[in-house]
């Protein structure tokens, strides 16, 4: 095994809490992590990627119908699950992971968006992004897509890259190459010192940013942006004519 993999996160947070507005009216008696897409919930998703990818513990911070997702959660075997309680106050992305660092551990661990799907490659891209992370030149590695073909995607883009695989964000008015896809590898050293209450997790990615350490691998399959209903029938038709 070599040196990189032997420093694999072992633990993982999905992003489960958001009120899924942009997925209304499904969203208005389900939370989007239950929307079905091929018929296989978003979360299912999530956690199937990473059990395969052989996760520990894997954190699920709820709030929006948040017992209808922990009775769900329950039917499944693995991988093992726990549960950042967020019913209290809608966190962000940033404020759930904050919430839930205790639950992670000290060492560095994946965060997942609940919505972020894809259709694999040649190879599983969260084992490449384990394989790809290298803690001594990184304090956060991302997988991002590649905007023109990304299914369901009409923005102008997250990220550019450099040779070296380092991150910059788009200038205003601008376009860039990447999207985020929605899953990255965090130190969570990032994560101290952070504010109390709700906050996007851009504010990790802006301190690697400002440290250089901010990377990217380039997703290889074909990511899938279920953002809106409208959204889901596309990603339907990818899902069936992928491999996995």
């Amino acid at each position: 095994m070599s040196p990189i993999l032997l420093n694999a996160p072992t633990t993982a947070i999905v992003l489960a809490a958001g009120l899924g507005k942009r997925m209304l009216p499904l969203t208005a008696t389900m939370p989007k992590p239950l929307v079905k897409v091929g018929g296989r919930t978003l979360i299912d998703f999530a956690l199937d990627r990473l059990d395969e990818a052989g996760m520990d513990v894997v954190v699920v911070n709820v709030h929006h119908f948040a017992d209808m997702l922990e009775a769900h959660l329950r039917q499944r075997r693995s991988p093992a699950i726990v549960i950042s309680d967020e019913r209290e106050a809608v966190l962000e992305t940033g404020g759930g992971v904050r919430k839930a660092l205790p639950l992670l551990g000290g060492a560095p661990f994946i965060t997942f968006n609940s919505d972020s799907i894809w259709v694999e490659g040649g190879r599983p891209n969260l084992g490449r992004l384990i394989a790809a992370w290298d803690p001594d030149s990184m304090d956060i590695l991302m997988l991002i897509a590649p905007r023109e073909t990304s299914v369901g995607y009409d923005g102008m883009g997250d990220f550019s890259m450099a040779a070296s695989g380092r991150l910059a964000r788009r200038p205003s008015g601008g376009s860039v190459p990447y999207v985020y896809a929605g899953v990255a590898i965090v130190k969570p050293e990032l994560v101290h010192g952070s504010p109390e209450g709700p906050f996007s997790a851009n504010l990790f990615y802006d301190r690697a940013i400002a440290r250089d350490r901010l990377y990217g691998l380039p997703l290889d399959g074909q990511w899938l942006h279920v953002g809106e209903p409208h959204a889901i029938a596309e990603a339907e038709v990818c899902l069936s004519a992928g491999v996995r």
